[in-house]
């Protein structure tokens, strides 16, 4: 009787062990996801092709994941928690200079941001001519309509101001918006229909037991001439490990046609 008991002791440390590399490597992998989204505006026309990253806080971004990205893009979205506490300086700074050569650096705040200093994240995407959207906007490049790119401060600041963020933009505009927190989605109401929504925070899970997590798995949809993208987001958060719910970034290619009334 001992000796079964030792050796299930044996066996579940072992399988621990196991899948416990497994999470950890999972956690230092990222796929590039790539959506190709058709949305509804006042006229046709081609837009831009966006890289879309967030949730980084303590992981470096590789020389292998801009190499698989490509580019160059329209924008490069950095969708939130490019840092936590304790992250090097010089960590936050490279990651970000390494992401400004797919493309314009656009930077949206975090809930965890600001624990490594407002100063220091402004001053790291300035460094590389990138802009921070707190609530307000940006135009991309593209034919047909105009094309703007709107961004909100994160939650965690109660400083979210949807009137400020768009703020000079117009019912004809295509839109992308961009938060930290797919929370900030329900803020627009009814009078503000994006085409595109985008965010990240929730990790997927991070770490999901079949169908089962903490928050829910990160998707893209696209209905109707509308597009929302919820990222599984590349880093981790309090344990580096994944289960379920694998590191993502996203290649979004745009283009607008007309609405059928």
């Amino acid at each position: 009787m001992i000796q079964t008991i030792k050796q299930l002791i044996t066996g579940t440390a072992a399988a621990t062990a196991v899948l416990l590399g497994y999470m950890a490597a999972n956690a230092k992998h990222a796929t590039i996801r790539r959506h190709d989204a058709v949305v509804s505006a006042c006229r046709e026309g081609s837009g831009p092709t966006l890289f879309f990253i967030s949730d980084i806080h303590r992981r470096r971004v590789t020389k292998t994941l801009i190499r698989e990205a490509g580019g160059p893009f329209d924008a490069v979205i950095i969708g939130g928690d490019l840092a936590e506490g304790g992250v090097p300086a010089e960590r936050i700074r490279e990651n970000v200079r390494r992401l400004s050569g797919l493309g314009p650096v656009y930077y949206v705040w975090g809930n965890n941001d600001r624990e490594a200093g407002e100063e220091l994240i402004r001053d790291s995407i300035a460094s590389v001519g990138g802009s921070v959207l707190d609530n307000s906007s940006a135009r991309l490049p593209g034919t047909g309509p105009r094309w703007m790119l709107v961004g909100t401060d994160d939650t965690s600041s109660y400083n979210v101001d949807i009137a400020k963020a768009f703020d000079g933009i117009s019912g004809e505009d295509a839109v992308v918006f961009v938060s930290h927190s797919p929370t900030v989605f329900r803020m627009l109401g009814v009078d503000r229909e994006p085409a595109v929504r985008i965010a990240g925070h929730t990790h997927g899970g991070q770490i999901r037991l079949g169908k089962f997590g903490m928050l829910e798995k990160g998707a893209y949809e696209a209905d109707n001439g509308k597009v929302k993208l919820i990222s599984n987001g590349y880093g981790t958060t309090l344990l580096p490990l994944r289960l379920g719910a694998p590191a993502e970034c996203h290649i979004i290619r745009l283009r607008a046609e007309k609405e059928r009334k």
